[in-house]
């Protein structure tokens, strides 16, 4: 009997390393029931959400596995945005990555420009503030102002504590008249006022310094980044302010 037990074993640890898709757990994805939140995505219905440019949920391009939303990385790109537009809100979500994975969470996004499929970006991303949604580890970019948690390409998130790959992390973004948080495994890792000084400062100097118009709008759609990668989202809920 001692003879088999090593090569069982064996097979079981190579069996759990190779797997990197994250395990979900039944309980673990139950959103409460509050009248003061809107579900947008609780494991089941992408009713609250459709893609960007079109009247209906992006069949293929995004899926539903097991309770998972999952963004499919053998298609043409195309954001997910909510059907519902926000001003002042709260917004709490799950999200995972798969190795070198991309992603990102956009707000008062508007529908105004042409859908740009097979480019790698967002249509919008030139637009808009980004909450960014990254594998930190195994990504290319390894600026602290593109990483996980950071407001794109403008600040590096502080106190920061990511899940290991194929583990979700807990997510909270709020605006309510200017301010912006973005919390993360429960920990505050940004804070900024839209058109404070200091932003104004960041803008000037970033990417963004020649588009008049960058994130002019005050209220809009909640929009999750197809980038061409396989990323994980769940438990998506929203609340007005």
């Amino acid at each position: 009997m001692k003879k088999m037990i090593i090569p069982v074993l064996l097979y079981v640890l190579i069996g759990a390393c190779n797997n990197n898709k994250p395990q979900n757990n039944p309980q673990e994805n139950v959103i409460e029931i509050d009248e003061e939140w809107m579900v947008i995505f609780d494991g089941g219905s992408t009713d609250a959400l459709r893609g960007y440019g079109i009247d209906d949920f992006p069949q293929g391009v995004w899926y539903v596995e097991e309770g998972i939303l999952i963004a499919n990385p053998d298609t043409a790109n195309r954001d997910l945005i909510t059907k519902a537009r926000f001003e002042d809100f709260e917004l709490e979500y799950e999200w995972a990555v798969d190795t070198g994975s991309n992603s990102g969470v956009f707000f008062h996004m508007q529908e105004n420009l042409s859908m740009e499929a097979n480019n790698g970006n967002s249509p919008n991303w030139l637009d808009n503030f980004e909450i960014q949604v990254l594998d930190d580890l195994y990504f290319h970019d390894t600026v602290a102002h593109r990483s996980a948690g950071a407001l794109y390409d403008l600040i590096a998130p502080t106190n920061k504590q990511l899940k290991p790959i194929g583990e979700f992390n807990q997510a909270r973004l709020i605006h309510q008249e200017g301010h912006v948080e973005h919390w993360l495994n429960g920990n505050k890792v940004l804070e900024f006022e839209i058109g404070s000084p200091e932003m104004t400062s960041l803008l000037a100097s970033s990417k963004f310094s020649e588009n008049p118009g960058y994130h002019s709008s005050e209220e809009g759609h909640i929009m999750f980044q197809h980038h061409g990668q396989k990323v994980y989202y769940r438990n998506i809920r929203v609340r007005e302010l």
